[in-house]
């Protein structure tokens, strides 16, 4: 797996912000329009916009209109890719990049700070 350190970094940085995460939490139930999501929280409409447009940024939400107002849900292909990227990045494996690359990795020997 080769990673894509940009974009891993870009829906890391929108999870960041605590109301982004609880938005995600949310959509994970389901779709749910905008005027539902506002009742969940002490922010105004454009607040609410300010913090979707993150989160579609970064690709892990869709946003669909109807009506007066947008509709939006959790992109399943980029949540599933970043949780696989993120196991992928802390765990050691035969693609991790200390393989792939080379990376030597230090072994300390304990028995050489131990006094005798």
């Amino acid at each position: 797996m080769r990673m894509n350190y940009e974009e891993f970094a870009k829906i890391t940085k929108a999870l960041s912000e605590p109301k982004r995460a609880k938005i995600l939490d949310m959509l994970s139930c389901g779709e749910m329009c905008a005027c539902d999501i506002l009742k969940h929280f002490d922010f105004t409409q454009p607040t609410l916009s300010h913090h979707i447009k993150i989160l579609v940024k970064a690709g892990l939400v869709t946003a669909e209109k109807r009506g007066t107002w947008q509709h939006y849900s959790i992109n399943e292909q980029v949540t599933q890719q970043y949780i696989q990227e993120t196991i992928h990045l802390l765990t050691h494996s035969s693609e991790c990049i200390c393989e792939s690359e080379g990376i030597q990795k230090e072994v300390i020997n304990l028995t050489s700070f131990v006094s005798h």
